[in-house]
This record gives C-alpha cells, sequence and structure tokens, in this order.
C-alpha cells in the first residue's frame, strides 16, 4: 500500500528545524504539485534547487516531516523557478510514480497544504489562526479555539457470501474499476457500527461476524481507513442499490473478481487477499 515505504522510516513527530540546502519544498496549487521535469520518475525541488527561496521558517514556509534523514517543508507561497528545470503537475502522479517513498511523501504533504489552506481564519469569530511552535495545530489568538489536521475515518468493506465477494462501482465517477463498499464514520457511532450501516444503506445488506484486516492513511480525500471483512447474515443475496451512492454492485467468485491494476490502495490489497494471491508479488497485467 502508499504507506509501505520500508526500508525508509517516516517520522511525523513535529520538530519544526530549520531547513538545510538539500531539504526538500512541496509546493502546491490546488491539486497541481511543483517537481523537477524527470522521465517516470519523482523527484521535488531541494532549497539549492531554488537559490531565491530564503531557508527559514516563518507563516509562509512549514516544517512538514521527515523521512529517514530527509526533511521536508511547504512553501505557502510561489516559488520562482525555472520553467525548463521544472513543472507543476496533477497530484495523480503520486499513484503510480516511483519512488514509492516520495510519492507517499508528497500526498502527506498534499494532506497538510489542504489543511492549511482552508483553516487561515477562526472559524468561530473569523481572526486570523497562529501556528503552534510545540505541536502540529492552529490556535486563535482571540479566542483561543485550537485546530488539528483533519482527518476523516471510514470503512472498507469486503463482503463474503461462500465463495463470493460483493464489489460495486461508484456513481458519478471517472474511474470505472470495481470496489469494495466503503463511507465514513457518523457521530455517536463505532467502527463496527459504521460497518453495518454503511453496508445496509448502500446495499441493503445485514452482516455479522466482522474480522478487522488492516488500517490504512489515505490522505488523496483526509482519512484513515478500516479494512474488513464481513459475512452475510442470512442466504438472501438480493441487493437493493442505493442509486445515489453507486452505479452497480454484483457478487464475483475468486476467479472472477476483477482486481484494480494498482495496489496502493487498502481496496486493492483487500481484494487480492480475497483471490489469495499476494498483492506485493502478483503483476494485475499478466
Amino acid at each position: 500500500m502508499i504507506q509501505d515505504i520500508t526500508p525508509h522510516t517516516y517520522h511525523n513527530e513535529y520538530r519544526p528545524v530549520q531547513p538545510e540546502a538539500e531539504s526538500l519544498l512541496l509546493y502546491f496549487e490546488g491539486d497541481l504539485v511543483l517537481v523537477k521535469r524527470r522521465k517516470d520518475r519523482l523527484c521535488f525541488p531541494s532549497f539549492s534547487d531554488l537559490p531565491d527561496l530564503a531557508p527559514k521558517l516563518s507563516e509562509e514556509l512549514l516544517y512538514l516531516f521527515s523521512i529517514d534523514e530527509q526533511t521536508f517543508y511547504l512553501a505557502r507561497r510561489r516559488p520562482s523557478f525555472d520553467e525548463a528545470l521544472f513543472e507543476m503537475k496533477s497530484i495523480r502522479i503520486f499513484r503510480d510514480t516511483p519512488p514509492e517513498w516520495l510519492s507517499f511523501a508528497g500526498i502527506t504533504a498534499h494532506q497538510l497544504y489542504h489543511w492549511y489552506d482552508s483553516h487561515r481564519f477562526c472559524g468561530k469569530c473569523g481572526h486570523p489562526l497562529v501556528h503552534s511552535l510545540k505541536e502540529r495545530m492552529l490556535q486563535c489568538p482571540d479566542c483561543g479555539i485550537m485546530e488539528y489536521p483533519k482527518i476523516s475515518p471510514a470503512v472498507i468493506v469486503g463482503i463474503m457470501h461462500g465463495e463470493r465477494l460483493l464489489m460495486s462501482k461508484y456513481a458519478g465517477r471517472s474511474t470505472t474499476h470495481y470496489a469494495l463498499i466503503a463511507g465514513f464514520a457518523e457521530i455517536g457511532e463505532t467502527i463496527e457500527e459504521t460497518v453495518r450501516r454503511e453496508v445496509y444503506e448502500e446495499v441493503g445488506l445485514r452482516v455479522k461476524n466482522l474480522r478487522y484486516y488492516k488500517s490504512q492513511p489515505w490522505s488523496f480525500s483526509d482519512t484513515l481507513l478500516f479494512g474488513f471483512f464481513a459475512e452475510l447474515d442470512g442466504e438472501d443475496d438480493s441487493i437493493t442499490l442505493d442509486t445515489r451512492e453507486l452505479a452497480t454492485a454484483d457478487w464475483f467468485t475468486r476467479e472472477e473478481a476483477p482486481a484494480q491494476p494498482l495496489n496502493i490502495s487498502l481496496t486493492s490489497e483487500m481484494i487480492w487477499k480475497f483471490k489469495k494471491v499476494n498483492p506485493h508479488y502478483h503483476n494485475p497485467d499478466t
């Protein structure tokens, strides 16, 4: 999955050290990211690549995290750069561009960029928020309200009925891949209750014998995913489709189940788990 970057180690402790010449800089404009022009390889600019950018922490230059000894920073203002050497590209490159550890760094940085960008002012009194020097937190100097990075819990559910798996396609999305039932947790419910509610809402089925599989940070949607396998409760496998959420849903055997072409997501790994294929070594295109 996208967060599996061994032998590298991700350090998300907030320790805002000053950048060095070889520290890496992340700059975003919406869903575009500044990268070096490289064919089939991801490369972010370092401070030595951008001599006009002062390597000093400020409200416009923020410490993000480190991977091993490599530190990453977020620029909130557009730096000057040579368009012959650098370009703005879609963050979708983080889905399939090596090296994987830099793709993970990139999409995690984008999650923090989106949080900082959407929390410039206090939602209670309207004053500008200021950065804490002790932790990754924004605080209002007037009313004292504190804001932390947005993380939305959600579930991915592999519903089993004997040797078959229920798979679905989302409504109104450009992706054509089959996926698993998924949804966000609501106020006041446990993750297990989220599983049961989402399954019933989207396909009209009851489930039992929930088995936790794995979790995954999914920064593309500010989400922390919890993967479960569950069994159909009863023998009636008739689907009542919520067409506002899903375009279709069908039962598949292990041989029939269409796997996703990329293995960066929890959904993809769970599908391969059902098919009893090791997701780290199988090439879906062969």
